[in-house]
C-alpha cells in the first residue's frame, strides 16, 4: 500500500525532467491552424458574402461568433474536460478545426457558416485556456517561458499571413478552396500530435469553486488587471491605426501595408524575446515590454506626422507586443503552478473584454478627438498596466524585507 504513489510520482518526476520539444511543436501547428482559421474571413469577406448573398456586414458575424464562442470556451472547455486525458483534449480540439473548416468550406448558406466558426470557437477557446498548462507539463520548469514562446511563434506566424495568403488564395482559386487549405493544415497538425503528444493524466481541480479561489489570488488578480489595462489600450490604438496613417503621415495603401507588415514581422521577433526575458523574470518582461510599447505610442503621437518616425514606432510597438502573450502567460502559471489550467482559462475571458472594450473606446475616440487620441490612449493604458505589475513586484520585496 505504501508503494502505490511511486508509479505516479516517477511520472511526474519524468514530465519535468524531460523536455519533449516534439509535442511543443505540435501544439505550434495547432495553435497556428486556429488561429490562421480564426483570421482568414477578414480577407475573404467580399467573395464569401457575394457567394452566399448575404451582406458584408452579416458575413462579418463570422467573425464575431468566433471571439464569443472562445471567450466562454476557455473555461468551459477546461471545466467540462477536467476528468479526461489532456492528450485526447487536445487532438479533439484540432480536429475541431478540421470539422469546421470542411463545413465553411462547403457551407450552402450563412448559417452554416457560423456554425463552423461557433466550432472553431471553441477549438480555439479550449486550446488556448491550456496552451500554457500543456507547455508546463512537456518541459522543465525553467524551460517553460521558452516553450510558451514556440507556441506563440505560432500565432505571430498565423497573424502575419491569415489575411494576405487567404486574399490570395481566395482571389485565385475561390474562397472555398482558403478554408480546404486550413483543414489541411489541421489534419498536419493533428497527425503530428498524434505521434508526439504522450499520456497527459489530468491534473488540479478545475471547477467554478477553483476559478473563484484563483481570484482571490493577489498575483492573479495583478496579471488580470494588467491583461484589462494593456490589451485594451492596445487595441483602442491598433484597431484604428489605419486611419491614423491616412490622416497624420498622409500614406497610401500600399505604403500601410508594408508598415503593418514589419509590426507583424517584429511582433514575431518579440515573441521570442519575451520568451528569453521571461525565463529569467516573467514580471520583468511585462513591465520592460508593456513600458516599450507605452514609449512608442508617445512618440507615434509627437512624431507620426514623419513616416520614418510612424513606421518605426509601430514596429517597435509591434516587437513589445509580440513579448506580451507569452510574458504574462509565463507570469500567470508561474504563480499558479497547481491549477495552471484554470488559471489560463482566466486569462481567455480577460483578453476578449479587453479586445471588445478596446475597440469601443478606440471607436468612441476617433470620432470625437480624432485618431491621434487613441494613440494616447495606448501609451497612457500601456504605463498603467507596466505600473501595475512593477507595483506588485515593489510590494513582494517589501514584504521579504
Amino acid at each position: 500500500m505504501h508503494g502505490t504513489p511511486l508509479p505516479s510520482d516517477d511520472a511526474a518526476r519524468t514530465e519535468h525532467d524531460v523536455a519533449r520539444w516534439g509535442a511543443v511543436t505540435s501544439l505550434t501547428l495547432g495553435v497556428f491552424g486556429l488561429v490562421t482559421a480564426e483570421f482568414l474571413p477578414v480577407s475573404l469577406l467580399t467573395p464569401l458574402s457575394a457567394d452566399l448573398g448575404v451582406s458584408t456586414g452579416v458575413a462579418g458575424q463570422s467573425i464575431t461568433t468566433t471571439a464569443v464562442i472562445a471567450a466562454i470556451a476557455g473555461p468551459g472547455v477546461v471545466i467540462g474536460t477536467r476528468n479526461i486525458d489532456r492528450r485526447l483534449t487536445v487532438l479533439v480540439l484540432t480536429s475541431l478545426l478540421v470539422i469546421s473548416s470542411l463545413i465553411a468550406a462547403t457551407a450552402s448558406n450563412i448559417y452554416m457558416v457560423l456554425a463552423a466558426r461557433a466550432l472553431l470557437g471553441i477549438g480555439l477557446g479550449g486550446f488556448w485556456a491550456m496552451s500554457a498548462a500543456l507547455a508546463m507539463r512537456l518541459v522543465p520548469p525553467a524551460k517553460m517561458p521558452r516553450a510558451m514562446a514556440i507556441i506563440m511563434a505560432g500565432v505571430s506566424l498565423a497573424t502575419v499571413c491569415a489575411a494576405p495568403l487567404g486574399a490570395w488564395i481566395g482571389d485565385t482559386l475561390g474562397w472555398r478552396a482558403a478554408f480546404y487549405l486550413s483543414a489541411a493544415v489541421g489534419v498536419v497538425a493533428l497527425a503530428v500530435q498524434a505521434f508526439t503528444l504522450p499520456a497527459l493524466p489530468p491534473t488540479g481541480h478545475a471547477g467554478l469553486g477553483t476559478l473563484m479561489a484563483l481570484m482571490r489570488r493577489p498575483s492573479i488578480r495583478t496579471a488580470l488587471f494588467t491583461i484589462l489595462l494593456f490589451v485594451a489600450g492596445h487595441f483602442a490604438g491598433f484597431t484604428y491605426i489605419r486611419p491614423f496613417l491616412e490622416q497624420v503621415p498622409h500614406l497610401d495603401v500600399e505604403t500601410i501595408s508594408l508598415i503593418l507588415l514589419a509590426y507583424g514581422v517584429a511582433g514575431f521577433v518579440g515573441n521570442f524575446l519575451g520568451g528569453l526575458v521571461s525565463e529569467r523574470s516573467p514580471r520583468l518582461s511585462v513591465t520592460l515590454f508593456a513600458t516599450l510599447v507605452a514609449a512608442s505610442a508617445v512618440v507615434l503621437a509627437i512624431g507620426g506626422a514623419s513616416l520614418a518616425v510612424a513606421a518605426t514606432a509601430i514596429a517597435m510597438w509591434g516587437l513589445a507586443f509580440g513579448a506580451f502573450p507569452v510574458s504574462i502567460q509565463s507570469f500567470v502559471v508561474r504563480h499558479a503552478p497547481d491549477e495552471a489550467e484554470s488559471a489560463g482559462a482566466l486569462v481567455i475571458p480577460a483578453f476578449q473584454i479587453a479586445i471588445s472594450s478596446g475597440a469601443i473606446l478606440g471607436g468612441v475616440l476617433i470620432e470625437m478627438q480624432g485618431p491621434v487620441s487613441v494613440i494616447f490612449v495606448l501609451a497612457i493604458a500601456s504605463l498603467l498596466g507596466a505600473s501595475v505589475m512593477a507595483a506588485r513586484g515593489e510590494r513582494r520585496q517589501l514584504s521579504l524585507g
